[in-house]
């Protein structure tokens, strides 16, 4: 409503109520203006209403929303389902055109501003997490793995002869893939073991450049975020060799924007060195649903380069999904989030040493890992071949998620190169393990429930074991030939998941 209406209200309801009225609306308006002033994240969050009123303001300046529209093309925002409609607040354009996912639509004034206020908050984060020099990043309607392509993909046509890619290896699938679906090799340099820890071979890698030659490397592809035993590469150290070298480097940061010590190493890295892009997911680092992440670099017009790159127009959802959530947090609710998280992981760190000991196992030294923790299965891998593996389901049956248990000597081909050891990051790590994350988001009862199910778990492989080391009996049976009570329920557990959730 516009002055001219709120004057029209005041001769039908007593122009006092109306003014108060209009002095509620303004605070809301006052909101939205110093958003669309300053581009950055508000220090506290907003409340719903004032965001669906931003959301509806910014639908309405969109073509497919104008009164009495005539569309006479291909592609003029029809929706057949009005709940497909309300699910997207009616922003159907999507963002870009078709030379720049970051162009202004002129059919598409509100989401288009969608756009560019989203990238300008995604922006002010980054610096809030800790990358202060970041110049430009934008959100990309793709998971870290295309997002990672897309980037490779803009550089081949900077270095025309390269073909290599020289990756400090890490067992994720996507990151491998998305060197491959770009058209290049990647050389893999394993990883060398310091204490408990996998890091980064800075010798073989300058080795590797010196031997391939620096025009024929496209980049080297480091990660931050990882499982532990792994931990971040040495990115500093990385870029420095970028640096000498004149090579691109492109950093896997999947979900470190969340560690305040990944973000650092960027910061870092950049200074001393080279860091051309560093890409994050949506999902991981804003609890927002997967199909998004966020492409950011210190230079300018080559994030802009990549962002041209992308072929054609492109969904607005991961967008708006990370708009409403910046907003509605608000940057003191998101360091809220990120202070909790490093508490968890302090948490889950100690509660799982606890259980480690309990068991004769031990915790992992992992000191330079921010976010994954790692405890040795060495008394569970002596019991047979598969129980490592067996751990894992047990775990997943009982509605654990994201734990990760890794044996010794898996074998894994990926688009063609065969990885020993694949998982542990390495050929031939000392021992079997178990992986925790406490990623932003986890709660301290999460952290009790998955010490609770894990230690059950132990319990019932460790009862099995000593099955299986007794005489043989009928299957199903005790010795006296009844019913072996425990034996029915280690079973019963396998298949119901926790003791709790058997019917009575």
């Amino acid at each position: 409503m516009n002055l001219e209406s709120f004057a029209a209200g005041e001769r039908r309801v007593s122009p006092a109520y109306v003014r108060q009225g209009r002095e509620a609306r303004r605070a809301h308006e006052h909101l939205i203006q110093l958003l669309l002033e300053q581009g950055k994240c508000p220090e506290d969050g907003w409340d719903e209403s004032t965001l669906e009123l931003f959301l509806h303001e910014l639908a309405v300046m969109d073509s497919n929303n104008f009164l009495g529209n005539c569309g006479v093309g291909e592609r003029e925002g029809r929706v057949a389902s009005a709940l497909v409609a309300r699910r997207h607040y009616r922003f159907i354009h999507g963002i870009g055109r078709s030379g720049d996912i970051s162009a202004v639509q002129p059919k598409a004034a509100g989401s288009s501003l969608l756009n560019k206020i989203t990238n300008s908050l995604v922006l002010s984060v980054i610096k809030l997490a800790g990358v202060h020099s970041v110049t430009n990043c934008f959100v990309v309607p793709m998971a870290t793995g295309m997002s990672l392509t897309l980037c490779f993909l803009t550089l081949r046509h900077k270095r025309p002869k390269a073909k290599y890619i020289i990756w400090p290896r890490i067992d994720q699938k996507s990151c491998f893939k998305s060197m491959v679906t770009a058209g290049f090799e990647p050389v893999v340099i394993e990883n060398v073991l310091e204490g408990d820890e996998l890091r980064t071979d800075l010798n073989a890698v300058e080795a590797k450049v010196r031997e391939l030659g620096p025009d024929h490397i496209l980049c080297i592809h480091s990660t931050t975020s990882c499982f532990a035993p792994r931990v971040p590469d040495r990115l500093e150290e990385l870029a420095v060799i970028c640096a000498n070298y004149g090579i691109p480097h492109v950093v896997n940061n999947a979900y470190g924007l969340q560690s305040s010590k990944c973000m650092h190493l960027i910061q870092q890295g950049a200074r001393v060195g080279r860091i051309d892009a560093f890409v994050q997911s949506l999902d991981k680092n804003f609890m927002v649903p997967v199909g998004g992440a966020i492409i950011a670099g210190f230079n300018e017009s080559f994030i802009q380069e990549i962002s041209k790159m992308y072929p054609g127009r492109a969904s607005a959802s991961p967008s708006l999904d990370v708009l409403i959530t910046l907003l509605s947090l608000g940057c003191n609710g998101y360091k809220k989030l990120l202070k909790e998280r490093k508490e968890m992981f302090v948490y889950l760190s100690t509660q799982l040493k606890k259980l480690a000991e309990a068991y004769n196992e031990r915790l992992l030294q992992t000191p330079h890992n921010p976010i994954s923790l790692a405890m040795t299965l060495r008394t569970v891998d002596e019991h047979h071949d598969k129980a490592v593996t067996q751990l894992g389901s047990m775990l997943f049956t009982r509605q654990v998620s994201g734990a990760r248990a890794v044996p010794l000597g898996s074998v894994q081909t990926v688009s063609g190169h065969t990885f020993q050891g694949f998982m542990s990051h390495t050929d031939n790590y000392p021992c079997a393990y178990l992986n925790a994350a406490a990623a932003i988001g986890m709660k301290m009862q999460d952290v009790d429930l998955f010490i609770k199910r894990l230690e059950k778990c132990l319990n019932a492989l460790r009862r099995e074991h000593s099955k299986a080391s007794a005489v043989p009996v009928a299957d199903g049976c005790d010795r006296a030939g009844g019913v072996d009570v425990e034996e029915m329920a280690l079973k019963l557990d396998s298949v119901l998941g926790d003791k709790d959730q058997r019917p009575s």
